[in-house]
């Protein structure tokens, strides 16, 4: 692979299509843990033509890549990556029509609730202060405080980078289960947009419930340190940030990497934390709660080595 023919292929692409390209860039600055190592390229397609441009170029040159959104539930290791990593933050333009609202993949989640709020919807209330993207949020289901993705997608729109077509998914299609969808079980496929379906409210209501929601978060977890949100999915008949609790583990610290004081389900980086703290800290916790506990407690962020 001749890695100056692919920066400088893709970067010819990039300025042609108006896109943002960075060389040897820094990924620490992409995740919420501020733990990474750099890539050869990073680039950042704002709409669905030039990311399918992108990949086909990718394809072409049998480049290595690597996919984020708003890099806020995954852990990166401190290696070189010699590849293209593609982030779809400039993906996130956002509309309301109707009870429906019209997202690209990467607009935050904070972004769509306010406009949610702004146009009487609701049922989004519960994603207001889950620091990700919409793209993240459908690939893993996520949810908070009674409601999840699942019960508000009406459809979604992504990109098969095996055939590079553009394909419609209906609700039903998402395959949405605990933490999963379609999505987290097919890596070929890339979220593109989405198309959400709310319900008609009262403007000060929806608020007030947003407001009740971001304080809690305030209240009950550790967002003043860097993090990727809960490190481990919930267990079938118990929550495991009080299993971690119940076992001691509370300020548990390898290097620069704790288990929160605020909330046991939270890794931090308290400063200078390193990739191999982070994942000597979870193979621990693992570890301990299944010789307390018996029971294997399984990652929910994403973990990327290479």
């Amino acid at each position: 692979m001749n890695h100056v023919n692919i920066m400088s292929g893709i970067s010819e692409y990039c300025k042609s299509q108006g896109c943002i390209v960075k060389i040897n860039e820094s990924l620490k600055d992409y995740t919420s843990f501020k733990i990474g190592g750099t890539a050869n390229i990073v680039v950042f397609p704002d709409n669905i033509e030039s990311l399918t441009g992108l990949m086909k170029l990718i394809k072409e040159y049998k480049a290595n890549y690597i996919l984020l959104g708003n890099g806020s539930n995954v852990l990166i290791c401190e290696n070189h990556f010699y590849g293209v990593v593609v982030i779809t933050s400039q993906m996130n333009g956002v509309r309301a029509e109707g009870e429906k609202i019209y997202a690209g993949c990467g607009a935050s989640l904070n972004k769509i609730a306010n406009i949610a709020k702004a146009n009487s919807l609701s049922g989004l209330e519960f994603a207001y202060g889950i620091p990700g993207t919409l793209g993240g949020a459908v690939y893993m289901n996520a949810g908070a405080y009674g409601g999840q993705m699942a019960d508000v997608v009406y459809s979604s729109k992504y990109l098969d980078t095996e055939n590079l077509e553009v394909v419609n998914l209906n609700a039903e299609q998402h395959e949405f289960a605990y933490r999963e969808s379609v999505y987290s079980k097919n890596k070929d496929f890339i979220i593109a947009s989405a198309v959400l379906k709310l319900k008609n409210g009262d403007m000060t209501e929806i608020e007030s419930l947003m407001n009740k929601n971001i304080a809690a978060r305030k209240e009950k977890q550790p967002l003043e340190y860097p993090s990727a949100g809960s490190v481990f999915k919930r267990g079938n008949n118990f929550f495991t940030a009080k299993l971690i609790d119940d076992c001691g583990l509370k300020g548990y610290s390898i290097g620069g990497a704790q288990v929160s004081e605020k909330h046991a389900g939270f890794i931090i980086n308290k400063g200078g934390a390193k990739f191999s703290d982070v994942l000597g800290l979870i193979g621990h916790i693992k570890n301990v709660t299944y010789e307390k506990a018996h029971v294997n407690i399984e990652c929910e962020i994403r973990i990327i080595e290479f």
